[in-house]
């Protein structure tokens, strides 16, 4: 069977790779009602940095799944104070976007999300430099 991503007529257009990869990661998941999908480089940290974690959160509608979020973490503040905090936080259920600067409409975040997407599906795929783990409910 294969997973179907319900991303037509979302406010921010995401690519076929991305979708396609991301159903990928859904197959063994196609009977669950929702799925969160933690993306981390074991190697980042506030000293040295490294790729960004992410959070993707899906719900099954029966037809085909839905993405929820896709949440951009990094660190903020320095040394001990430090703490992961949203980077980019791309709200589909809410209709909103949230960065550092503030909350905004997600329809004004359609550039900023091809920029994200592009860097993900290359740090996914390309260099492969995430542990992918699951949450099932």
């Amino acid at each position: 069977m294969t997973i179907r991503i319900k991303h037509e007529g979302s406010p921010v257009p995401m690519s076929p790779m991305f979708t396609l990869y991301i159903a990928d990661l859904l197959a063994p998941y196609e009977n669950e009602n929702g799925v969160t999908i933690n993306f981390r480089d074991p190697n980042y940290s506030v000293d040295d940095g490294g790729y960004h974690p992410v959070e993707i959160r899906l719900e099954n509608e029966g037809d085909g799944w839905r993405f929820c979020y896709i949440t951009d973490f990094t660190y903020v503040g320095s040394g001990y104070m430090a703490e992961l905090a949203k980077d980019l936080d791309f709200d589909f259920d809410a209709g909103v976007f949230q960065n550092l600067f503030g909350t905004y409409p997600i329809e004004q975040a359609i550039e900023m999300f091809q920029t994200w997407e592009s860097n993900f599906v290359y740090y996914a795929i390309v260099s492969k430099v995430f542990n992918i783990s699951f949450t099932i409910e």
